[in-house]
């Protein structure tokens, strides 16, 4: 008889890993930014998208590499509680998730925003609302509910290759980025927005909690629970 496999541990050491990697996430995204709009001058050029999209695959590896290196930390609350419910780990990893490790990424944002903004000051203003809240906050939960989805599935199918499975998971990412980029920034990061938003100051409004919070949120939920619904066995 196969033993019955270990119930998810909590590993507080992973806060701290978070909280870096969240700071270092956003510092990246705005690093590559200023390299192309003003190392390359392509700011308005049609190919500035394609060589964005190209370093951003390049940093999704390295941060792909430095998660699985560290045992686990994320950049992302989406990504921290997709794993915390599709674990079925139970209500007190689920308090460690909400409670230590979505603030300490939410910190480590902030942090990272005040770093990149000191350095370069002409670094801009973060990804903005285009349209109505109601709007954005239905375009921001499906390009989440769409990301979950594929991630949830990678990992529950449990594939073996990590050169794969990330090249699959920066791929549809970045295509839902793009997609979803005029309308709220395609973010799909409560802790990148919140810093950014932060830095800006309306952080508190009630579009930011509607479109950056509550509804990749709950499209994070209802995500896993549509993968772990399509992939459960069949009873006989």
């Amino acid at each position: 008889m196969s033993p019955a496999p270990s119930r998810p541990r909590i590993r507080p050491w992973l806060v701290v890993g978070d909280l870096a990697l969240a700071a270092a996430w956003v510092c990246a995204g705005a690093l590559v930014k200023l390299f192309v709009y003003g190392g390359l001058g392509l700011a308005g050029r049609p190919e500035a998208e394609a060589v964005k999209v190209s370093l951003s695959i390049v940093y999704m590896f390295l941060f792909a590499w430095l998660e699985a290196a560290s045992g686990g930390a994320s950049y992302n609350p989406l990504t921290v509680l997709a794993a915390a419910l599709a674990s079925h780990g139970g209500p007190a990893v689920y308090l460690f998730t909400a409670f230590a490790r979505i603030p300490a990424q939410v910190i480590g944002a902030v942090l990272g925003v005040k770093l990149i903004q000191l350095t370069f000051p002409n670094v801009g203003k973060g990804a903005r609302l285009s349209v109505g809240a109601h709007h954005g906050a239905l375009a921001e939960g499906l390009a989440t509910f769409m990301v979950v989805m594929v991630s949830v599935t990678l990992k529950k199918k449990e594939m073996k290759s990590f050169f794969m499975k990330t090249w699959i998971t920066s791929m549809w990412k970045n295509t839902i980025h793009i997609l979803s980029s005029d309308i709220t920034g395609g973010i799909m990061n409560p802790a990148s927005a919140f810093a950014w938003a932060y830095a800006r100051g309306d952080h508190t409004t009630f579009d930011h909690l509607l479109v950056y919070w509550l509804a990749p949120l709950q499209a994070t939920l209802l995500g896993v629970w549509a993968v772990t619904y399509l992939t459960k066995p069949k009873k006989i």
